[in-house]
């Protein structure tokens, strides 16, 4: 199983010039982390700038969201552009060669795309825009041929305002055939809380094969010496088409198959600390099945259907419109959104 434990990811505010080239250089010390070439660099201050250029010009404000990126042996760089403007009446015809935008950079929509290694994004007239890409090392032969997860994963996990630490934490561990997921909510915010969720997410990691009850039991012994944590374990056998959930505490939990939502449901509690009951729920999984989990940092009030079209998106798109829109903006706050690889887009 390939594993992925919680990288910090970085918000960049974007509400004026200086603010455009804040993000270009944080953008470039983790292209340097990831031992980006001096060209490959360059293309990635490109799309940074002018992302947060064309926030700054249609919107006024938003957000560049920085994350390292780790996969087969790999290192990259993830960034999502946020905001809340008014949005494109058509986004294909953005992505159009020659479609710049003025007062940008000038590369345009398009240019970034091909920039890109990954790239989706969602708009739409009254419902801002998301942008989201990768830029990874010009890949070898064999890494070209190397086979995809068979998930997609997006996440955005961050502090609260004032925090450099975030409470959150979330781990991933995904094989052909399944997946284990933890989301963990460390109780309070800032240093402390954020060790609770980090052992919680390398406890998992250690035996991620394990049934989800099991797992959740696991974390609830390693955390006792910490101040505790709301968490949520879901394992995914995709040969079997199920998933099962294992929670304690405020970690929501939605499951889509076959076209259907459910939401599962958590024991109270804290894990670490008073878990009284542990028990799994299932819920069926196909190849069009998509999980998202959450902290209660993000508000309870939203549903897919308001944004035509989204849920048919990368899961990054995913999980930073939701962030948007519905972050509570007074906690930590962890929104990760899974996907069979076979779903999405056409």
């Amino acid at each position: 199983m390939e594993t992925f434990l919680n990288p910090p990811q970085q918000c960049c505010p974007v509400s004026d010039a200086t603010h455009v080239a804040a993000a270009r250089r944080a953008a470039a010390e983790l292209g340097a982390q990831a031992g980006l070439d001096p060209v490959r660099a360059g293309e990635l201050a490109i799309v940074v700038t002018e992302a947060a250029s064309n926030i700054l010009k249609h919107a006024g404000h938003g957000e560049i969201l920085l994350r390292a990126l780790h996969a087969g042996g790999r290192a990259g760089v993830e960034v999502l552009a946020l905001d809340n403007g008014p949005g494109m009446a058509s986004l294909a015809t953005s992505l159009q060669d020659g479609r710049t935008t003025a007062g940008s950079y000038g590369v345009g929509l398009g240019a970034m795309q091909r920039l890109s290694s990954s790239f989706d994004a969602y708009s739409a007239p009254g419902q801002g825009t998301v942008v989201w890409l990768t830029l990874w090392p010009q890949p070898s032969q064999a890494d070209a041929a190397a086979p995809p997860l068979a998930l997609d994963v997006g996440v955005v996990c961050l502090p609260m305002h004032g925090e450099t630490a975030c409470g959150d934490g979330w781990a991933l561990a995904c094989g052909p055939t399944s997946a284990t997921v933890l989301v963990a909510d460390g109780l309070g915010h800032g240093p402390l809380a954020a060790d609770a969720s980090r052992l919680a997410a390398q406890t998992v990691l250690a035996n991620p094969a394990q049934p989800a009850s099991v797992l959740l039991r696991d974390v609830h012994d390693a955390l006792r010496a910490t101040r505790g944590a709301a968490a949520a374990v879901v394992r995914i056998d995709m040969l079997a088409g199920q998933l099962q959930l294992a929670g304690v505490g405020n970690i929501a939990c939605h499951a889509w198959s076959d076209g259907a939502r459910r939401q599962l449901v958590s024991h109270n509690g804290i894990v670490g600390s008073n878990m009284r009951k542990v028990q799994e729920f299932p819920a069926p999984w196909d190849h069009d099945g998509m999980l998202i989990l959450h902290s209660d940092g993000l508000g309870s009030r939203w549903n897919l259907d308001d944004y035509p079209g989204l849920a048919r998106r990368h899961p990054a798109v995913i999980a930073a419109v939701l962030y948007r829109d519905f972050s509570r903006r007074r906690d930590d706050v962890t929104v990760l959104v899974l996907r069979d690889h076979q779903g999405g887009q056409p």
